[in-house]
């Protein structure tokens, strides 16, 4: 693929950009070259493909689309710091950690794959996003290393890109039968469908923007994600685990392998463990410690995490094993070996995360706000310049004004943005006051040809907002995110803000985008959860003066709900049945699921008295008809197009969770 062509799918970097880049290219330590040592170390096979194919019959996983960053060209489009790792992520086959007894397959979705052999077998370290490209990893280690079944499944965290590939190295009925153990953090479970849920198709939309998954893969598109490549758009799946490790340290020997798991809740995930392998001198990260400084908040959305208790369990895991290791691997980026070097890269992540939470409330107390502190907080020089304490997967930025919102909230204490004017409400004043749309546009093209992308973007953003068919204002604007996400090191910032300008040229893209949902996900939910569901997806402006109280029955496990709606809003409550209600409806959990997937509508098993109801049916219909369900299509930059529609008789089905990969 020529540079002519990867012109044609964005503009050229502008002198300033270019600047900026080379800017760059003399202030970080570019010299420092042990990462690439340490990433190819052990290299043994890489599969003859580059491709691997969804059972569906798209590409769920093209590593070959990077290939671009391997022709030695520094790009100016791609800061350079991302290009670098997105070089190291380009890293893609089997590789050997602990000779004769740990090895990776890298590069074959966001997540590493990792394979202890054991007396018998292999015990399989986070099986990926898709079950076909965690098969194809099995697949490549059984071809080189020898076949030998999979004796056992750890999950490490409740994030999609390390269980979701599941199926595709374990046979479910073998976990059933208790012949294949999967062991998972307390709360595993729970987390791994909760985070998702209620904010679910808003979060699906917002990774578009995150990842970049609908971005071309060029130097003027996506280049990385950090932690890997990208997401896998392959069959996504959950088995739920059978063993939970609950104590903060607790000892397990599985098929002659003796593992030491070190709970770390409240770091990259809420259940989240790391690994000890005392006889291998071995210690496994997970996503605690990685190539990067992660996000304390990600921009998919999620809950704000804690970089005080992440630098104090990274800080827990030196002083247990950190001191004895000889090798660290985790489920993203590579190993590393040998003693100093191992305590060296955790003690710099140790102390990054320390200092983001401590010099930004250092300077929150003295009055600095959240909407100021990503432009006064600094990371300290002595950090500045290791390479395991850049911010990839998150950014300076974002991160130093999570901490602020995790502690004071969003509110600066101004009261003129305790109750702020939408965008579109505010927008018309500015551009009225502003002289209209040619002056805003002109005086933008002065700002921008001087490099002041972050000034355009300021009064562009209130043109476009306050005329979103100003299409002028619109492609103006699309220029000036496209230089700003050139020069960011961060791909979650950088793919955010190509997503948005192409969004503004474009409309919004489509395309086949990852999503680690399907039926497992949905069987994982409590019935308690899907009730909570139901009461989002309720359109109370539908419902009038509408109120009725359901008792909800599952026989099977044994559990009771009172479900009843007052004041245009749903509430459930477990373990609890109403005197009187209006209607009863009795249905064991595994037909529900049937209906929560929407494989057997809940109208068709009443009819076949699958599911019995007494009291008044109409009370179902009632709730069916105000439901919405909900696409990730709906706009995010003024004037593209949105979504959300009424549902059909199966309005009880679930199918709006958002993609679950790490972040």
């Amino acid at each position: 693929m020529t540079h002519e062509h990867f012109h044609a799918l964005g503009k050229q970097p502008s002198a300033t950009t270019v600047a900026a880049q080379a800017a760059a290219r003399t202030r970080l330590p570019f010299e420092d070259e042990r990462d690439f040592e340490e990433a190819h170390r052990g290299f043994i096979a890489a599969p003859p493909y580059r491709q691997i194919m969804a059972a569906a019959g798209h590409v769920a996983w093209n590593m070959g689309a990077y290939d671009f960053l391997l022709s030695g060209e520094d790009f100016d489009s791609i800061h350079p710091s991302l290009q670098r790792q997105a070089i190291l992520n380009m890293e893609y086959g089997l590789f050997e950690v602990v000779p004769g007894h740990i090895y990776q397959v890298r590069g074959f979705d966001l997540a590493n794959i990792s394979f202890i052999r054991s007396d018998s077998g292999w015990i399989v370290f986070d099986p990926l996003t898709a079950s076909e490209t965690a098969a194809a990893a099995l697949a490549l280690v059984n071809e080189h290393l020898g076949e030998r079944p999979v004796v056992a499944v750890v999950y490490s965290h409740s994030h999609g890109d390390h269980f979701a590939g599941a199926h595709g190295v374990v046979d479910v009925a073998d976990v059933r039968s208790g012949k294949v153990p999967v062991i998972a953090p307390v709360g595993f479970l729970e987390h791994a469908v909760a985070e998702n849920v209620y904010a679910g198709n808003a979060m699906n939309r917002r990774m578009f923007y995150q990842y970049g998954s609908l971005l071309d893969r060029s130097p003027f598109g996506h280049v990385d994600q950090a932690i890997g490549k990208g997401v896998a758009a392959g069959t996504a799946g959950l088995i739920p685990p059978t063993v939970d490790i609950v104590d903060d340290i607790e000892e397990l020997t599985v098929d002659g392998v003796r593992m030491v798991f070190q709970n770390t809740p409240g770091t990259e995930a809420p259940a989240e463990m790391n690994t000890w392998f005392p006889d291998l001198k071995a210690f496994w990260a997970a996503e605690n410690i990685v190539a990067t400084i992660h996000n304390i908040y990600t921009l998919r959305g999620a809950l704000v995490r804690d970089p005080l208790e992440w630098s104090r369990q990274i800080n827990k895991a030196l002083y247990l094993f950190g001191r004895d290791a000889e090798v660290m691997f985790a489920s993203h980026s590579w190993p590393r070996w040998g003693n100093d070097r191992i305590q060296e890269v955790m003690r710099t992540q140790r102390d990054a995360y320390a200092h983001l939470n401590n010099g930004v409330m250092h300077l929150a107390n003295q009055g600095v706000t959240i909407n100021e502190i990503h432009r006064v907080y600094r990371v300290p020089e002595a950090l500045e310049r290791q390479w395991a304490a850049r911010s990839y997967h998150g950014s300076v930025e974002h991160n130093s004004r999570a901490v602020i919102n995790r502690y004071l909230g969003y509110w600066d204490g101004n009261p003129a943005t305790l109750i702020p004017l939408t965008p579109r409400e505010s927008a018309p004043l500015y551009v009225e006051m502003m002289g209209g749309s040619a002056a805003i546009i002109a005086r933008a093209e002065h700002l921008m040809a001087d490099g002041e992308y972050l000034l355009a973007i300021e009064i562009l953003n209130r043109l476009v907002y306050g005329e979103p068919d100003n299409e002028a204002g619109r492609h103006l604007l699309a220029d000036a995110f496209e230089q700003v996400g050139y020069q960011q090191e961060s791909p979650s910032v950088r793919n955010s803000f190509l997503a948005a300008a192409l969004e503004l040229r474009s409309g919004i893209p489509s395309g086949t985008a990852p999503k680690s949902t399907g039926p497992d996900m949905v069987r994982a939910l409590s019935t308690l959860q899907f009730l909570d569901y139901l009461g989002i997806r309720l359109d109370s402006e539908k419902l009038g003066e509408a109120a009725f109280v359901v008792n909800l029955v599952t026989p099977d496990t044994d559990e009771s709900f009172v479900v009843e709606l007052s004041n245009g809003a749903l509430t459930s409550l477990l373990g609890f049945l109403a005197d009187e209600p209006d209607l009863t409806l009795t249905i064991n959990r595994s037909d529900l699921e049937d209906a929560m997937i929407g494989t057997r509508p809940l109208q068709e098993q009443v009819a076949d008295g699958t599911a019995a109801l007494a009291g008044d049916a109409s009370v179902l219909m009632t709730l069916a008809g105000a439901l919405t369900s909900f696409e990730p299509t709906f706009a995010i930059m003024p004037g593209t197009t949105s979504s959300a529609t009424a549902v059909p008789a199966d309005a009880f089905a679930y199918r709006d969770l958002a993609d679950s990969s790490g972040g």
